[in-house]
């Protein structure tokens, strides 16, 4: 298959993990200048106090000044609903461009309703700098990178291609942890089927960095494996799996998972490209806590 960029290009990519959410994020690097691009940041929160803190977001700043990259981009691989995002004060202290992919005006427009958040909330993704579709290339230095849709846990998620290495999201976890849910208001397990084959079609030695682990079994945090080893080894979509029997096995595990607790905050701070909602008419800012309605 001929793919829009040179899939032989090297990045640098150094992932950080936040053990309070098992959330990795990432600098992808280019090696041949300063460039560098920041993938699914993420903003400390406290549910129970209603407290944010930037520690997790502090680390990557303070490797960004260390090595004296320049950011570039700072990209969010879906709408998460399992972390805050960090982006703007990534993007105040580093700069660069803010992007996701397009169908998050879907996303915006579901939990909109879910959060009550009235016509003063913008859902044209306009709070974004950049909306990604299918196929869109960008530069992170002389770095050529790519996106591919990969809806099914939301739609508006899409993987990274950045020369050998593959930002995956939530489309797929380590071999041992599967793929992602979809039963959250807009996911399918039929479309992520076809997202994780569209993603696995890359040639097998493409590396891969996957946005949560979850050490399954007690076994140690990772966070890179291959296309490979995805289809070789991957507990619910090795070569061989049919689709029929994936939705079958995604619906019935779905239905005995609990909500991820950081699942109200994330997704309307997320949906606003990380943002808190407006203040009032005193100055305080306020999340909804929608009784019955996930």
């Amino acid at each position: 298959m001929d793919w829009p960029v040179d899939l032989t290009q090297k990045p640098e990519v150094k992932g950080f993990f936040d053990p309070e959410t098992n959330t990795i994020s990432y600098c992808v690097k280019d090696p041949g200048s300063s460039a560098c691009a920041l993938y699914d940041s993420v903003l400390d929160f406290d549910f129970a106090s209603g407290r944010t803190s930037k520690k997790s977001a502090d680390a990557l700043i303070a490797y960004v000044k260390q090595h004296k990259l320049d950011v570039e981009w700072i990209i969010e691989s879906h709408v998460h609903a399992d972390h805050l995002s960090a982006a703007p004060y990534l993007q105040e202290q580093l700069g660069g461009k803010l992007g996701i992919g397009a169908r998050v005006i879907e996303v915006q427009d579901i939990f909109g309703k879910i959060f009550n958040e009235g016509t003063e909330f913008q859902r044209d993704g306009s709070q974004f700098d950049a909306l990604f579709e299918e196929g869109d290339t960008y530069q992170i230095g002389g770095l050529d990178a790519f996106v591919i849709a990969t809806p099914g846990h939301t739609p508006a998620c899409m993987a990274h291609v950045i020369g050998d290495a593959i930002i995956a999201g939530d489309t797929l976890f380590m071999p041992d942890g599967g793929s992602a849910r979809c039963d959250f208001p807009g996911g399918d397990a039929r479309e992520l089927y076809a997202s994780i084959k569209k993603v696995l079609s890359l040639p097998s030695e493409m590396r891969m960095f996957i946005c949560h682990d979850y050490g399954p079994g007690g076994r140690e945090i990772a966070w890179e494996t291959s296309v490979g080893e995805q289809r070789s080894k991957n507990i619910h979509v090795h070569d061989g799996v049919v689709e029929d029997e994936y939705v079958k096995m995604r619906t019935e595990r779905d239905a005995q998972l609990s909500m991820p607790k950081l699942i109200i905050p994330s997704v309307q701070v997320n949906m606003r490209a990380g943002e808190m909602p407006e203040p009032d008419a005193s100055g305080k800012r306020y999340l909804k806590v929608p009784v019955d309605g996930l």
